[in-house]
């Protein structure tokens, strides 16, 4: 048979206490009995234990010291961190924050993820019962008769039949010591499990609040190229009014009023494909907060918010401020809790079992003294031949925890890879709104030329349509390097974490209380 070293080692204090009992017994001038020995023994061996199967370590990744992305932004100091959980808040936007705080209480996919959270919760107590005894009661009550021609040991029938009564309340109780720890293992990785789920709620909530984040200035970035296309169809109005007069007067040809009418109608073709886009974020919005599309409207307001300074720290902070890694790596830790499950199979079960109660056959004399009888028993068993399952299972176990860690690993690298992304994206989007609005000012400046020259004769009002094209696309092109500036520091916010912390899943243990070991 099988032994763990650390068995062996705590098996030897447990025989001297049982020989300094046994002598105590014999020299106060009791009795010691046997049985009671024997479950006395199991019961300390059982706390004396050992656990099969290996401690969890959390594995070690690479990790840069620090980000190969730096400016414009800044990395934190110990006072000056993300904001924990309500992290929309630095971007000063109320109607955001008022959309964030009605996704936490009606967003049905985070509602899916905290009733899994309670299951889980459930799932780890249920595997934490095995490690108490359990205690069954009930009431039987009966009355039989017995036939008169029953053979008997004698073969000699009765002589009459009996009728009588049987009133029983019977007590069981069963516990399986859990001497080589396979039960404790299972409720660490249960613990692990549930850990796991608590960590994948953060990561929903996180998923769908930088998502609504993400809708939101989308739909504010389309609010303000609609207010600039809005904007050029007045300004094209006026100038298609302008050029007909001229025409009108014999001044400007048809070919000018052609070319104005094309340019107006094309401008506004734009502002309705926009106020489509627009619709649809809208509706994704109504989505995530738990209303019906058809119920909600966001008011148009053009995008006026100031893009937040986000101190992203160190890479080592990623690996405990994202919810997905923290995840990633409470299921190794339950798998890996796994595989002293699976070793626990090789070594004996041990278990004891009781019952006892009363039975009469009157019930006045029922609960009484000689009512009483009691059966108490232990056993030891253990598969002699399983035709190699159990090795397969330890194989299937180290196998399992050796994909979590993969998993875990490449968890931690796309993290790395999500934070580089957004800070070259914000970076390189810095640059670029700073040129761009050049690019506006140096528009309006050639439209304006263009208006003037083609007053004086010089040009012709070709030259004012692309003056005014290039003009409209370059502020639209400005109003979404804005959009995009925010889109992306809510994706570098959701690639650091967005605030949270992995020590808060140490708040999700199990606790067993008395009432709850009793409790039917």
């Amino acid at each position: 048979m099988l032994w763990p070293r650390c068995f062996t080692r705590s098996l030897r204090p447990v025989f001297i206490s049982m020989a300094e009992v046994h002598r105590a017994a014999i020299l106060s001038g009791r009795v010691f009995k046997s049985f009671a020995g024997l479950v006395f023994a199991i019961a300390l061996i059982s706390m004396l234990g050992c656990t099969v199967g290996p401690n969890y370590h959390r594995p070690t990744v690479p990790v840069a010291p620090s980000w190969k992305e730096q400016p414009p932004w800044r990395t934190a100091t110990p006072q000056d961190s993300l904001a924990k959980g309500d992290w929309w808040g630095m971007f000063g936007d109320s109607e955001l924050t008022g959309y964030e705080v009605q996704a936490l209480k009606a967003n049905q996919t985070i509602a899916t993820a905290q009733y899994q959270l309670e299951q889980a919760r459930a799932a780890a107590r249920i595997t934490q019962s095995g490690l108490f005894p359990q205690l069954s009661a009930g009431v039987l009550a009966q009355r039989s008769r017995t036939s008169a021609n029953e053979p008997t040991a004698s073969g000699t029938p009765l002589a009459a039949s009996i009728t009588q009564n049987s009133f029983i309340i019977p007590f069981n109780v069963s516990w399986e010591a859990d001497v080589f720890g396979g039960i404790r293992r299972n409720v660490e990785s249960a613990t692990a499990a549930y850990q796991s789920t608590g960590a994948a709620l953060e990561n929903v909530r996180l998923v769908i609040t930088s998502e609504l984040a993400v809708d939101y200035f989308s739909l504010r970035e389309l609010d303000s190229e609609i207010a600039v296309v809005d904007s050029a169809v007045q300004y094209q109005a006026k100038a298609l009014d302008l050029v007909q007069n001229r025409h009108a007067g014999g001044i400007a040809s048809g070919l000018d009023v052609a070319q104005q009418e094309t340019q107006l109608a094309a401008t506004r073709t734009q502002a309705t494909l926009l106020r489509r886009q627009r619709a649809q974020f809208e509706h994704a919005i109504a989505a995530l907060v738990g209303v019906p599309a058809s119920s909600f409207t966001v008011p148009a307001k053009p995008l006026n918010v100031s893009l937040p300074v986000i101190p992203q720290g160190v890479p080592s902070d990623v690996l405990e401020r994202r919810p997905d890694i923290a995840q990633a790596e409470r299921q190794m830790a339950s798998q890996n809790a796994q595989i002293g499950v699976a070793r626990s199979a090789f070594f004996p079960s041990v278990g004891i079992a009781g019952g006892g109660g009363f039975n009469s056959r009157a019930i006045t004399t029922l609960v009484s003294a000689p009512s009483g009888f009691w059966a108490l028993g232990a056993n030891v068993a253990e598969d002699i031949l399983t035709g190699g399952r159990r090795k397969a299972q330890v194989d299937f176990a180290t196998s399992a925890y050796g994909a979590s860690v993969a998993t875990y690993r490449q968890t931690v690298l796309n993290a790395f890879q999500d934070v580089e992304d957004n800070l070259s994206g914000l970076g390189v989007l810095a640059q670029a709104a700073q040129t761009q609005q050049q690019a506006v000012d140096a528009a309006q400046r050639a439209l304006k030329i263009a208006n003037d020259r083609y007053t004086g004769g010089l040009v012709t009002y070709l030259d004012v349509v692309t003056a005014e094209q290039t003009l409209l696309d370059n502020q639209r092109l400005a109003a979404q390097l804005l959009g995009q500036q925010l889109v992306t520091s809510v994706g570098l916010i959701k690639a650091l974490g967005g605030g949270w912390d992995a020590a808060s899943l140490q708040a999700l243990h199990l606790t067993t209380s008395v009432k709850q070991v009793l409790e039917p």
